[in-house]
């Protein structure tokens, strides 16, 4: 089975890429979505967490996102502690995940991850595809997306790596600069058919 990644800051496309998987008949595996399955149900998460944040019990008894995420987002240290804790955790999460859509009879297999390249998940990848975009660009799509005042969506866009840490780390960087989705999603095409058809180097069957 084929397993790319695809990664990217916020606002550049990405979901322009991951439908172009879908539609080759591949499924999506979500970072993201593994990682709030895990707070919800992996009792020894919870408990590293705990051990290393306090007590994180939300109104619902699960952990409360917003609580530890009020002590991570503003120090450096504690985010790299719960990251330290929670990467291993996703990769094996997202292994497993592969493995039973490898058994499930998928041929085609995309991790979604915004951390794909921090959290260790590319080491899961045969090739990695980045979409990025002008900061003016995603600063527009994360206002009109979500609803947020200029100045915060600004403040996001410049918390995350820029373009040549994508171009360092990743097979394949997509510059999504282009004046309609469906321009970009043909630049998606082109750019899977040559990762598709590509042998040897950086891209193999995983």
């Amino acid at each position: 089975m084929v397993v790319i990644g695809i990664t990217g800051p916020t606002g550049a496309g990405k979901t322009t890429a991951l439908e172009v998987i879908r539609r080759r008949g591949g499924v999506v595996l979500d970072g993201d979505a593994v990682y709030h399955r895990l707070l919800r149900e992996d009792a020894g998460l919870r408990r590293d967490l705990e051990n290393r944040f306090g007590d994180l019990t939300g109104a619902d008894g699960g952990i409360d996102r917003k609580k530890l995420g009020a002590q991570v987002f503003a120090d450096p240290a504690a985010l790299a502690d719960l990251n330290a804790i929670a990467y291993p955790r996703i990769v094996a999460a997202v292994e497993g995940e592969i493995a039973r859509a490898r058994s499930a009879g998928y041929q085609l297999a995309a991790i979604d991850a915004v951390g794909l390249v921090e959290s260790g998940l590319i080491r899961l990848c045969g090739a990695t595809l980045a979409v990025t975009a002008p900061a003016a660009v995603r600063v527009k799509r994360i206002m009109t997306r979500e609803g947020i005042p200029e100045d915060y969506a600004w403040a996001r866009v410049k918390a995350q790596p820029e373009d040549g840490f994508y171009a360092r780390h990743c097979t394949v960087l997509l510059v999504n600069d282009c004046a309609g989705p469906e321009e970009f999603q043909l630049r998606v095409e082109q750019a899977l058919d040559q990762l598709m058809n590509e042998k040897g180097g950086h891209f193999h069957e995983s």
